[in-house]
């Protein structure tokens, strides 16, 4: 397998980063996660448009985006598979043990693996630990994911792929890797972005191509939606048919299986949407 590294293209048995790397010493980084079906990226200029958000978010230099592109289309060429998730990794590079940066500017790195697509359904749960809406790195996509391992292994022990957060206030934020949507009264509805939420792309295009309002929803919404589904990049629209022991029989709905429809057409005939 090829990654980029350092301007070019390395074998992943031998590319190397500083164990002094900012993003591995202290998680002062960002990334960015992108499909590439065929061959071909996915909405990746939105994807490119967020990478360097966050970077400024994080007092990062602006990424370089003409080289991400080069480094993105180099590693889908050099490891062609049907469905493949591409991954844009960009910290602040080698710098001291302590949370100061040092000057030897950003570490830049473009890997890719295959994939599966996912199945239509999944089990969700909720957790006792809460997304701080007004934190410094608030809507920021960072390296910094300890707390989302911690609850997507407590989702795993359980049964499911995913688990929701909600914010410092009470209300349903997001998951550990995706943003949740419910249904209510056969509309569409979604946390927005000041619930702490990440900006997700996926969402963005799914409340563009569905009309799903942004509301501020509380957590126990969770207990009454007629349907839930996730947004992410490799999940696109996906169904719940479990929150914790709240059973949601014959998901996917038929304003989800709507959702997923429009999103698989829309998605299929522009990949650069």
């Amino acid at each position: 397998m090829k990654i980029w590294l350092d301007g070019g293209l390395q074998d992943i048995e031998s590319a190397r980063v500083s164990v002094l790397d900012h993003g591995l010493t202290v998680g002062d980084g960002i990334f960015e996660t992108v499909k590439a079906v065929d061959g071909r990226p996915f909405a990746l200029t939105r994807h490119l448009d967020r990478l360097t958000r966050s970077a400024r978010g994080l007092g990062l230099p602006d990424p370089d985006l003409d080289e991400v592109r080069r480094a993105c289309a180099a590693v889908i060429e050099a490891n062609p598979v049907p469905l493949g998730r591409l991954r844009i990794t960009y910290t602040g590079g080698r710098g001291p043990l302590g949370s100061d940066r040092g000057a030897y500017g950003p570490t830049l790195v473009v890997a890719f693996e295959e994939t599966t697509r996912r199945p239509d359904s999944t089990a969700v749960i909720t957790v006792p630990w809460a997304r701080n809406e007004r934190g410094a790195v608030t809507g920021l996509k960072t390296t910094s994911y300890a707390e989302n391992v911690v609850a997507l292994a407590r989702a795993g022990e359980r049964g499911a792929s995913e688990a929701l957060f909600g914010n410092t206030v009470g209300q349903l934020c997001e998951g550990t890797g995706s943003n949740v949507f419910v249904v209510l009264d056969g509309e569409i509805h979604t946390p927005p972005l000041a619930s702490g939420c990440l900006a997700g792309i996926t969402r963005a295009l799914a409340v563009e191509w569905t009309g799903a309002r942004e509301t501020d929803l509380p957590m126990d919404v969770l207990e009454r939606a007629e349907e839930v589904f996730l947004t992410s990049t490799l999940r696109d629209v996906q169904a719940v048919h479990r929150v914790d022991d709240r059973e949601l029989p014959g998901a996917p709905g038929p304003v989800t299986a709507k959702a997923m429809r429009i999103f698989d057409e829309r998605s299929g005939a522009d990949l650069d949407p």
